[in-house]
């Protein structure tokens, strides 16, 4: 922390600039020593970006702006200083070295955020929303983790943390000052308290939610062969990703391809018909559809409303599916052999949704349905995995506690529990860490930041 530091904040390769960022107690007088701003003498105005030029002695390193930003009012809470060199990666690359020589040293990964939350302007689930800001897959996944950046998960985990300490002070109190504060008085609400704060902290915790959010709402078409499968998948792409003949069995191997519902990645995963086959081919794609299927978030089951019901429609409406399903009455722009009612008393169960990706008719209702599946997460939902991880071990230790409480065990045994899950609440936003925990975290960011 007391020495100062300088990397590259923006990625490598071409680009119209390249920023350095430098910080530290020395950050200001570096950046004096290689940056030049035209018409204008120390000391700099901060926050107010310069034209000038890099300079190693009287040699020109590039054509450059510059900027001073005095602390706290910084990043790192630290003077911060940047410049702005040609993109590419020769002219930062030079910049970098020239710093260093004068006294810089090289930032290590993620050591700028690191510092801001050393010197208390991020909590430690803020800063990690930081890198998950960056590497957001989605407009959805981007809103949670700004969301979080703003501090609405540490709200609620400070608020349970609160709740906690005056549970926990009202027993200690007890245990302390045992011929003062009688037992009744100590235990009133205690259990009930628990209880609550236990499901709240539950409610909070959505593996499968979080893990959409950020990956994405994983749907499996499935059929038999020539069902229709490929032109939906194309249909809701918006363009021609699978190969589509009139020949059964196009379709050998899963395709895989996604597109944006609602800001969430809706990721589609075209199978191979589902039939017996000798075919040893086939029977591999088969095997791959079934895969994909136990994989899925939700399911789109395929029926050829141009043909009478066929065996291996009878056969998949009876299987047994993992995942929410719909059957969709495809090619709704033929002649229609085959109708709900027909499929109903075959087995089928819905929701049906008669659909032509040719025509277009249905896609809006599919697209209904796998809506049902996405959502943005409220303010108090976890969406980190390592917040989640350790909102279960806490919630354990109330659990534990509210079961010392019942069946009359030492009462010290349950304030154990409960210091043990406020500790426990408490790496969630970085109050009670260690130098292992931050270097696995940071250790994960890019160097520029």
């Amino acid at each position: 922390m007391a020495e100062t530091i300088v990397g590259i904040a923006t990625a490598r390769g071409e680009g119209g600039i390249a920023i350095l960022r430098i910080s530290g107690e020395n950050a200001i007088g570096l950046f004096e020593k290689v940056f030049t701003p035209a018409g204008k003498k120390p000391p700099y105005e901060s926050h107010r970006l310069m034209y000038g030029h890099v300079m190693d002695g009287e040699t020109v390193i590039d054509e450059a702006m510059g900027v001073v930003m005095h602390g706290p009012r910084t990043y790192t809470r630290e003077d911060v200083c940047e410049l702005h060199t040609h993109g590419g990666e020769i002219a930062a690359a030079l910049t970098m070295k020239l710093l260093i020589r004068h006294g810089a040293r090289p930032a290590e990964a993620g050591e700028f955020t690191r510092r801001a939350f050393m010197n208390g302007r991020l909590d430690l689930s803020q800063a990690e929303a930081v890198m998950g800001v960056i590497s957001a897959q989605s407009a959805a996944a981007l809103k949670a983790e700004q969301l979080q950046l703003s501090g609405g998960q540490s709200q609620f985990i400070l608020k349970a943390q609160e709740e906690l300490t005056m549970l926990l002070s009202g027993l200690e109190a007890h245990i302390d000052y045992p011929d003062e504060i009688d037992e009744d008085e100590a235990l009133a609400g205690l259990e009930q308290g628990l209880e609550n704060l236990a499901r709240r902290l539950e409610g909070a915790i959505d593996e499968r939610s979080a893990r959409i959010l950020r990956q994405g709402l994983r749907v499996a078409l499935l059929g038999r062969p020539n069902a229709g499968k490929s032109t939906l998948f194309n249909a809701l792409l918006g363009e021609e990703k699978a190969i589509v003949t009139n020949i059964p069995g196009t379709t050998r191997d899963v395709l895989e391809d996604h597109f944006t519902l609602d800001g969430v990645n809706i990721i589609l995963s075209d199978t191979a018909g589902l039939r017996e086959s000798e075919d040893v081919v086939e029977q591999i794609g088969v095997e791959r559809a079934m895969k994909a299927l136990r994989q899925a978030d939700a399911a789109l089951l395929l029926v050829d409303a141009g043909q009478p019901p066929q065996k291996e429609d009878i056969e998949l409406f009876h299987m047994d599916m993992p995942c929410p399903c719909a059957v969709l009455m495809s090619k709704q722009d033929t002649e229609v052999l085959f109708s709900r009612e027909d499929a109903q008393e075959l087995g089928a169960n819905g929701p049906f949704i008669p659909v032509s990706a040719k025509t277009g008719e249905g896609l809006e209702d599919v697209k209904a349905f796998l809506r049902q599946f996405i959502g943005m997460p409220e303010q108090m939902q976890l969406t980190q995995e390592r917040h989640m991880l350790l909102a279960r071990e806490a919630l354990e230790k109330l659990r534990q506690a509210k079961e010392t409480l019942a069946c009359d065990a030492p009462l010290d045994m349950a304030a154990i529990d409960m210091h043990e899950a406020l500790y426990i609440l408490g790496r969630i936003t970085g109050e009670s860490v260690d130098e292992k925990l931050l270097d696995d975290i940071f250790s994960r960011f890019c160097v520029g930041k």
